[in-house]
């Protein structure tokens, strides 16, 4: 192989690494036991689909000359966290989070 691929090839790898970074630290893809294959199979495809919807609502963010400052992942998560997976709220409670 030329050099020049080979650096190509590597530098690729880390951006893979960092993506699996994000995943274990956003969405728990080192959360699990593995039982069977399937099982193993659904959660890290929920938790990768977890994160690209994670990844486009951080992207899709007005650009940084706006006024406001855009949210991070973490902070994209938690409002969706309580909406998704917690007991049905008031709007008001769920926002109060952020004060």
């Amino acid at each position: 192989m030329p050099l020049p691929k080979l650096v190509c090839v590597a530098g690729m790898r880390w951006a893979v690494e960092e993506s699996f970074q994000a995943a274990k630290g956003q969405v728990g893809l080192d959360h699990y036991q593995v039982r069977s294959w399937i099982g193993w199979y659904r959660r890290i495809t929920l938790a990768m689909l977890a994160l690209v919807l994670l990844a486009v609502l951080a992207a899709r963010q007005p650009d940084s000359g706006s006024e406001h400052i855009p949210l991070t992942m973490p902070e994209i998560r938690r409002p969706l966290d309580v909406l998704v997976l917690a007991r049905p709220r008031e709007i008001s409670e769920v926002l109060r989070w952020s004060q």
